[in-house]
């Protein structure tokens, strides 16, 4: 690779990806050779925009560039995300996964554990870890700014259903499954994120109203930070707000004191003098653009590729949201509790097996 310049292929070429490509366009140093899609009017959308060859599918682009490329950009639906990785993986590229990283633990830990044994780049497009409000949140946690986490609450709505009904996203064959798998997998991220949680087990409720993906997800997890527990309750609606907006709220209790955070604004709330309870309120851009969101991700991950570094969304973020939404499906599911920590460690010891078949054959 030229020291500076990252040549790049895009797999997914739909309205997401082309707002990311805009975006990677006015960066320095970036060039975009090619890019797949099996829809005719996402091509055009590329060859209009960046100029570059174009194909129906993820296996013809890299068959003609891959050994030119130095990286990959995957926004495609979830469920397509492994194959397309891996594949990825074999020409050796650096890549930039949309999320959810893929929808299903055992490929989530076979991913994260071939990138681990090889040099390249994984990160996973969750970019409320580029939020100035998400960002101040963990600092003060962090920080000790209200003492031990022992409890958290957040709750996520929008007016998805019906945006959505009829696209590939509420299709779980391509989408993994509905609201909790799209939108709510930024509100899993931000929590297990901003938290440094490990999530160890999780009971959910859903409720999918008639369609064919889940619609309203409520959750109670426990989660570990440092060794010690935090419960943590999560709400994420389909059928919320009226406008496509969001509406959302995180809100983070500790020994000492609280955080609340929501499109109002973020509050420390603390002990005052004779134990009267104090309110500050904490200045900090609550609602950035997504473009500048996005660009902030994007510029992390080609800096992460040029100096061969890990990201700050790697797929350790992504393999633990994927292990604890698949446990939340399969605890709805059962009515029993998921043991998400001992779903990862059985999926990786049958990669291992199915590896050690496969060499003695």
């Amino acid at each position: 690779m030229n020291e500076d310049v990252v040549t790049l292929g895009a797999i997914g070429l739909g309205g997401l990806a082309q707002r990311e490509l805009a975006l990677c366009e006015e960066l320095d140093n970036v060039d975009i050779v090619a890019g797949a899609d099996p829809a005719a009017d996402g091509r055009e959308a590329f060859t209009k925009a960046h100029g570059g060859e174009v194909y129906q599918d993820c296996t013809s682009l890299l068959n003609e560039h891959g050994d030119a490329l130095d990286a990959v950009t995957i926004v495609t639906p979830h469920t397509l995300h492994f194959d397309q990785a891996m594949e990825a993986l074999d020409y050796d590229l650096d890549i930039f996964l949309e999320k959810p990283m893929v929808t299903d633990i055992s490929d989530a830990v076979q991913l994260v554990d071939r990138i681990n044994a090889t040099d390249q780049t994984l990160q996973v497009g969750y970019q409320r870890h580029f939020h100035p409000a998400y960002q101040k949140i963990k600092a003060l946690i962090d920080d000790g700014a209200i003492g031990d986490l022992h409890t958290v609450n957040c709750f996520l709505g929008q007016d998805w259903i019906r945006r959505f009904d009829s696209a590939w996203r509420s299709n779980p064959d391509l989408s993994g499954g509905g609201q909790l798998y799209d939108s709510g997998s930024h509100l899993l991220d931000t929590l297990l994120w901003t938290t440094g949680t490990l999530p160890q087990t999780v009971a959910a409720t859903m409720d999918y109203r008639q369609h064919e993906c889940d619609v309203n997800s409520s959750l109670a997890i426990e989660l570990e930070r440092n060794g010690n527990p935090v419960t943590a309750s999560v709400s994420v609606t389909a059928d919320g707000t009226s406008t496509s907006g969001t509406e959302e709220g995180l809100f983070i209790w500790g020994t000492d004191g609280r955080l609340s955070f929501t499109k109002s604004g973020l509050t420390r709330h603390g002990k005052g003098e004779g134990e009267r309870d104090t309110a500050e309120k904490i200045p900090v851009e609550t609602d950035p653009s997504f473009e500048m969101l996005a660009q902030k991700k994007l510029e992390n991950f080609f800096d992460a590729v040029r100096a061969n570094d890990e990201p700050a969304v790697s797929g350790e973020y992504g393999l633990q949201v994927t292990a604890l939404t698949e446990a939340a499906y399969r605890a709805a599911d059962s009515g029993q509790r998921a043991h998400v920590q001992h779903l990862i460690d059985t999926a990786r010891s049958e990669t291992v097996q199915s590896a050690q078949v496969e060499g003695d054959d």
